[in-house]
């Protein structure tokens, strides 16, 4: 039996446009492609950011209303919501140095390194500290997308979405978060995504590849 490579699988995912609502994702594969979320890397390691897995069809439905009526939303079985930081604050911060401290000991420079981070990031301006944690919920998306067509599980980068009725729906601002991009799960409607039969469409190696020695 043939191995698929990373490359064999990136080429069978595609944004799928059409779900179907009659297969549902197995708890074992959901908890594979969460499980690649939170060893995502992130900027010092801060993973400042959480993943709310949806399943609820209410919740779903009303997502979906908010999200232009993307079918994607209630049509696979799970909704991924990444939602980051509204801010960096000392206590957010301490708490992943406890972390630190806990795994690897209570190393002098550990601390020196996080109270660095703490000068320049509590005196930033609180949107400028979201957009940052916003890009790393986007790392943690791309590994999500990779993970999902590892398990040959269908997903759909989503940004198209009102995120203050979704952190409205899902309690997120009282949490101080702020939803900033979501990924149905399922399977393609093999009959109805008229994207499924398409060739898929990438840039040449030399077009987007600039190569340095």
């Amino acid at each position: 039996m043939t191995t698929k490579t990373l490359t064999d699988h990136l080429n069978w995912r595609y944004a799928t446009k059409k779900m179907d609502p009659a297969k549902a994702v197995s708890s074992e594969k959901i908890d594979a492609i969460v499980e690649a979320v939170r060893m995502t890397p992130t900027s010092s390691g801060l993973q400042p950011f959480e993943l709310i897995v949806v399943t609820n069809r209410e919740l779903r439905a009303k997502i979906a209303k908010a999200s232009y009526g993307q079918t994607q939303v209630t049509d696979g079985s799970h909704l991924f919501v990444f939602a980051a930081w509204d801010n960096y604050t000392a206590e957010r911060i301490d708490e992943v140095v406890q972390m630190n401290v806990d795994a690897r000991g209570d190393l002098p420079t550990l601390r020196a390194y996080y109270d660095s981070l703490k000068a320049n990031y509590l005196t930033r301006n609180p949107q400028i500290n979201f957009e940052h944690a916003a890009r790393q919920a986007y790392i943690a998306l791309g590994v999500a997308l990779v993970a999902a067509a590892e398990q040959e599980v269908d997903s759909t980068p989503m940004e198209g979405f009102d995120p203050d009725a979704v952190d409205a729906i899902l309690g997120l601002k009282e949490r101080g978060l702020r939803s900033v991009v979501m990924m149905p799960v399922g399977y393609r409607d093999t009959g109805g995504d008229w994207l499924l039969p398409m060739k898929k469409v990438r840039k040449s190696r030399d077009a987007i590849v600039t190569q340095i020695v």
